[in-house]
């Protein structure tokens, strides 16, 4: 869950490993650091976001320059957040400086053999003992180095590792953490997202589980886990710099809130062709196998287990196959019930989510099928699966979800018409109207975004709260479980998600004068259902903003606040409610005067367990 930047080139390196932290920030920001080869290895580092270290060198290093360096921004695992627990991290002679992502599993069993040797650590950090072991297996060679440590060390990694030995160059390795290397005029970098490198190149090489990297100013060179050398095919970024930008916007999280129509757009046409879902829609899938599937799973973290629990009501209406949502965490500690009529859907943004790519490795080892929603090609979700669907959401930067999130649902709406098709369940009239409908969406939705400050204006009511509850039924309670995430994560209000019927089994006794709760009321099928519930939180004394459809807005007349949607199909109503709950989010939160693009002990991608 940290960033981790490495140059090797023909200028000042500070600059390229400022500016790429800068781009990885989201990954974590609870301190930072540099080192930099300048005869020997120097090392500025400190707590704290990058503006800290950037007064740090300031102040410290004004001149620091070199042509060779690693820099880190660090999510605490081992050890609280402080200058000495900050990457990068040297062994004892400072012969070899390493920055890490990822989780060493085994590191207390060495650590303790180093300390019997007489290593001194200054770290709480299970890097440090990376870099101590370096030391203590060198043989005069750097890359075999490398391999004969990181062949002991169990767990997640990926490695940038500098030796004062070998001045001119960078090893890198990797084990379930993300790392890529790319090449320009300018040097060579490597770094644990491509948002780090954007600035100055669109050729990328992806390390897979195993392999190494050296990395010199006249570019890198690839080997296996055997360090064979390796031939390895650059790809090309197609996005550009500029999404991974502000654009003009106070935070990211606003721009990429306000970039949902088009990313949506973008992943709807992708997957059709003459307003049809295409042929051959999960290649790696057939249309075979998808007619015999007897029970799909739904495996995801955080907003990404919310769209799974969307996909729970969508699927079973449309292709009537079971279906459950599983927190991924959870799903192999459970003994799941697999068998080879299973698939299991993988839902993650980056790709990497560490807890999702267990769960589907537990299910393709129990002979399930696994396809995977992810943003990210070639990420290590992606590699392991049967079958990838893609968003098209590109780089999203802000901690908080929003459009990878919109893009993951749009590909599930696509994914139930699909099966639902080719087993026979949806007629060829209703299939096109259905698809009418959803390809009115980025519409529906810009539309919202126009009456922002509608929203802004409710954002007063809940900036002084300490506490909010979310309700729904249906697809209204799956949307229910987002929008109270957004608002706990980035304005750090106490809130809570329940279905609707189920307040009256216990929670209803926290309901008293004054309390905030978002009733979520687009769904018809329930329609009358939520507005009794609404009834019951307004007789205890609660304020109720309630989100609607425009056909409903005049049949609700408890509620204190009403935000209004387009009429839409029910189907692909929570893609609607979500956008005045991210817009509620956000403004509440800017109002409480919160990091809202990195909020505290968050980070972007949980590359660990």
């Amino acid at each position: 869950m940290c960033g981790i930047i490495g140059y090797a080139g023909r200028n000042n390196c500070v600059p390229y490993l400022l500016n790429g932290l800068e781009r990885l920030e989201y990954r974590g920001y609870d301190s930072s650091g540099i080192a930099v080869m300048n005869e020997k290895i120097r090392t500025v580092k400190c707590k704290g976001k990058l503006d800290f270290l950037k007064e740090r060198l300031n102040k410290t290093s004004p001149s620091l320059s070199g042509f060779v360096g690693v820099g880190h921004t660090r999510w605490a695992t081992h050890g609280q957040p402080s200058d000495l627990n900050s990457h990068p991290h040297s062994s004892e002679s400072g012969l070899f400086t390493v920055v890490h992502n990822g989780i060493i599993e085994n590191y207390a069993l060495f650590k303790n053999q180093l300390i019997a040797d007489g290593v001194s650590f200054i770290s709480e950090t299970d890097t440090e003992v990376i870099a101590q072991l370096l030391e203590k297996e060198y043989d005069g060679d750097f890359l075999y180095t490398v391999k004969k440590v990181t062949d002991k060390l169990e767990g997640s990694f990926a490695l940038a590792i500098m030796c004062s030995d070998f001045p001119d160059e960078i090893i890198c390795a990797k084990r379930q953490s993300p790392l890529i290397v790319a090449s320009c005029s300018d040097g060579t970098f490597t770094a644990s997202d491509v948002t780090a490198v954007l600035s100055y190149t669109r050729k990328i090489y992806k390390l897979s589980d195993g392999e190494f990297a050296r990395l010199t100013k006249d570019g890198a060179v690839f080997f296996t886990e055997n360090l064979s050398p390796l031939k390895k095919e650059y790809e090309e970024i197609t996005y550009d710099i500029s999404s991974a930008e502000k654009g003009g916007y106070e935070h990211f999280m606003l721009k990429e809130i306000f970039e949902q129509p088009d990313v949506i757009k973008k992943t709807i046409s992708s997957y059709l062709s003459g307003g049809k879902i295409k042929t051959g829609l999960s290649a790696g899938l057939s249309e075979d196998y998808l007619k015999s599937v007897k029970r799909i799973y739904t495996v995801a973290c955080g907003s990404a287990y919310h769209v799974g629990v969307t996909a729970e009501y969508i699927i079973e209406k449309l292709c009537r196959i079971p279906t459950e949502a599983d927190i991924a965490s959870e799903f192999r500690y459970r003994e799941p019930i697999i068998d080879s009529d299973t698939l299991v859907i993988a839902v993650s943004q980056s790709g990497e989510t560490a807890d999702t790519l267990a769960a589907i490795r537990l299910a393709r080892k129990e002979g399930a099928k696994v396809l995977s929603i992810v943003n990210v090609t070639g990420s290590a979700i992606a590699c392991e699966s049967d079958a990838v669907l893609y968003t098209r959401a590109g780089p999203e930067i802000a901690v908080a979800t929003t459009k990878a999130y919109s893009c993951q649902l749009a590909v599930i709406y696509i994914l139930a018409l699909y099966i639902s098709r080719i087993k026979g369940l949806l007629s060829e009239k209703d299939e096109e109207n259905i698809i009418s409908e959803l390809l009115l969406l980025p519409d529906k939705i810009d539309e919202i975004l126009r009456n922002a400050r509608d929203t802004e204006r409710l954002s007063d009511i809940f900036k002084d709260a300490h506490h909010a509850y979310f309700i729904g039924r249906n697809t209204d309670y799956a949307a229910a479980l987002e929008g109270s995430l957004k608002m706990k994560e980035i304005s750090y209000i106490h809130s809570e998600a329940y279905g609707a019927g189920e307040l009256k089994h216990g929670t209803i006794s926290l309901i008293e004068k004054g309390t905030l709760v978002v009733a979520l009321c687009a769904c018809d099928s329930v329609f009358q259902k939520t507005v009794s519930n609404i009834k019951e939180v307004k007789a205890r004394g609660a304020t109720v903003i309630c989100i609607t459809t425009q056909k409903h807005e005049n049949d609700i007349p408890d509620a204190d606040y009403l935000i209004t949607l387009p009429d839409s199909l029910s189907l692909f109503t929570a893609s609607l409610e979500v956008i005045p709950m991210q817009l509620l989010s956000y403004f509440t939160a800017k109002k409480r005067g919160c990091d809202i693009d990195k909020p505290r002990n968050l980070a972007k991608s949980v590359t660990v367990e």
